[in-house]
């Protein structure tokens, strides 16, 4: 970069560029939807047979493809307007520098070096001539102080000017030189696979570009105001109705995680950018994976017999060795589970009244989602269910069944009037009953975030009357839901329900803040969540569970929500299967999704009454 090609530089080329790849990312985005939300949802509701199938599939990779285009135009864009933004910055400096120059009587060169006229200090007798200078960049306390030193003794007054004109022309270059290093591997990296397969790798190099040109772009996204720090939902909403197409798009393509979790977005938007997240993760997973398998050590060796000391002949045993990758390669694989269904409730929803949306995604630890079956931004009912102990990531395909059981029925009931039905595993679950599911701190850590979403989804509802909600809590959810009911005084919650609960945290119905007879309940007699006594009795007390299992309405987390003494609304559900059915531990806590539990959750959620 030198001083001509600075002068000449027009940054809007760029941002012109810029705009061409955001304008084919946004028709890459429709061609996308029509295909998911149109071509793919009409062949599922009128063809069957290997063909329908086969069309599926070719339909699902045609959309991926659109998906990446979409991702890698937007992060495009973004480069081009962040190099072009850093380039005006450089450029603005040069101009003025030139202008000032200019205007006191200096010339500026071909080259950058600035030629001053002849001149006399007060007191000489003739004037000294004129000269030609070139600045230097970068100048530090020493530099500066020899350079004034240099025009106090230089004989010329103007000599001091047009070095000081020549410094800051030095300066604006290397700026633009500094720019232009520093964009020139970003801009070039970002160059896609000459084949016409979107592949894991393809989408783990949209995760490295986006994260070269994230670290490159600071600057540009420096003029563009940050999300609100207080993260409540109204100021985010606020925040981005005040963004530009451009800015907006901006912000998705470089910080999507960071987009798809702020409550208050609307939800496309949260599902736009957290689908980019849940691709990006899989492929990552995918070729951890991947590389994994190629370490298989060797499966058998000879089993030695441990009285003999001697081979047994033809026997053969597990060597450590494969029993250690064995173990890591089932937890890689158990890491797609929940990933993979996720993916296939977009792969497979018939109406815009059952299509998902991805509204928070993290597959790190034990892994985070929250999936609507149904928009909830156009819903009337909003259902938000959190699912409790040993729920993660890995195991939520039996929750969005779940919630895709009561969506359904909530329609069937009531199609007047759209709902939406949201699993909403926001937290880290409990993965023990006896031992972790006894501590409050699990809902202690989500009551903020849960609360935070419920206000969010209020706020990106586009009904007048706000939005009819229902806070659905299971097992330990339902303490979840309870503490964030009672913390958050007025919080939208129309009705809450409590299904196989250990208790809610509070001792009535009406510290929930809502009115009472909205809050209901119900346990199958044959659920073991009945026998949960409160963790304050004494364990060697032959007494101590008496009043628990007879007479007494304490459980471990308070009052029995099931009790008179609560004060809501129970209602009855069928006796469940006796423990140890099918050599399942706990049959009946799973079965209040069943059909007749089911129709009076869906009456509940539509009606808000039994």
């Amino acid at each position: 970069m030198d001083y001509a090609t600075l002068k000449a530089f027009e940054p809007t080329g760029f941002e012109g560029a810029a705009d061409g790849y955001r304008a084919l990312g946004n028709a890459a985005q429709a061609a996308r939807n029509h295909i998911e939300n149109t071509v793919a949802t009409g062949m599922r509701t009128s063809l069957s047979g290997e063909s329908a199938e086969a069309a599926q599939k070719q339909l699902k990779a045609l959309a991926e493809n659109f998906h990446y285009t979409v991702t890698e135009c937007h992060v495009i864009s973004t480069a081009l307007n962040g190099f072009a933004y850093d380039m005006a910055a450089a450029k603005r400096k040069l101009d003025a520098a030139v202008e000032d120059a200019r205007a006191d009587g200096c010339t500026v060169n071909a080259d950058g070096s600035v030629s001053y006229p002849a001149g006399r200090k007060p007191g000489d007798e003739k004037d000294t001539e004129g000269g030609t200078v070139t600045g230097s960049a970068g100048g530090d306390a020493t530099s500066d102080a020899l350079e004034r030193q240099a025009a106090n003794i230089h004989p010329n007054p103007h000599y001091g000017k047009a070095m000081a004109y020549a410094d800051r022309i030095a300066d604006a270059v290397k700026e633009a030189t500094d720019a232009d290093a520093k964009w020139e591997p970003k801009v070039r990296a970002l160059r896609a696979d000459d084949d016409l397969t979107v592949s894991d790798r393809d989408w783990t190099d949209v995760a490295s570009d986006t994260g070269g040109v994230r670290g490159a772009a600071d600057a540009y996204l420096g003029s563009i105001e940050p999300p609100p720090e207080n993260d409540w939902p109204q100021d985010n909403a606020d925040w981005w109705k005040g963004l530009t197409d451009e800015q907006r798009e901006a912000y998705i393509s470089l910080h999507p995680a960071s987009v798809g979790s702020l409550d208050g977005l609307p939800s496309a938007v949260r599902d736009e950018a957290n689908r980019t997240v849940l691709a990006e993760q899989r492929a990552a997973r995918q070729l951890e994976y991947d590389a994994w398998l190629r370490k298989e050590p060797e499966h058998y060796r000879p089993y030695i017999s441990p009285v003999t000391g001697r081979e047994v002949k033809g026997a053969m045993v597990p060597t450590e060795e494969w029993k250690e990758w064995e173990e890591k390669r089932k937890k890689l694989e158990n890491g797609f589970k929940g990933m993979d269904a996720i993916q296939s409730r977009f792969d497979s929803f018939t109406t815009e009244g059952n299509r998902p949306y991805l509204l928070g995604f993290d597959g790190n630890g034990m892994g985070r989602a929250i999936v609507s079956i149904g928009n909830p931004d156009t819903a009337d009912n909003v259902v938000t269910y959190v699912p409790g102990t040993f729920a993660k990531l890995e195991s939520i395909d039996g929750d969005l069944r779940r919630a895709q059981l009561l969506q359904a029925e909530a329609e069937r009931q009531d199609g007047a009037h759209a709902t939406a039905s949201i699993v909403w595993l926001g937290y880290d679950a409990p993965q023990g009953i006896m031992t972790d599911a006894t501590e409050t701190g699990w809902a202690d850590d989500a009551k903020e975030p849960l609360g935070d979403f419920i206000q969010g989804l209020e706020e990106a509802n586009h009904r007048e009357n706000g939005v009819n909600q229902t806070l659905m809590g299971h097992s330990y959810g339902s303490l979840v839901v309870g503490e964030t009911m009672e913390t958050h005084i007025d919080l939208p919650v129309d009705n809450a329900i409590m299904v196989g609960s250990p208790g809610v945290g509070v001792n009535h119905a009406k510290d929930l803040n809502i009115p009472p007879d909205h809050v209901f309940a119900g346990t199958a007699q044959n659920d073991l969540i009945n026998l949960a006594p409160p963790v304050a009795r004494d364990p060697l007390s032959p007494k101590a569970y008496w009043d628990t299992f007879f007479d007494g309405d304490e459980i471990v987390h308070g009052t029995d929500p099931t009790s008179e003494d609560f004060g809501g609304q129970v209602f009855e559900v069928p006796d469940g299967k006796l423990p140890l059915t099918d050599w399942e531990m706990m049959p009946a806590h799973s079965q209040y999704w069943d059909e007749k539990p089911l129709g009076t959750l869906g009456k509940i959620v539509t009606e808000g009454r039994l």
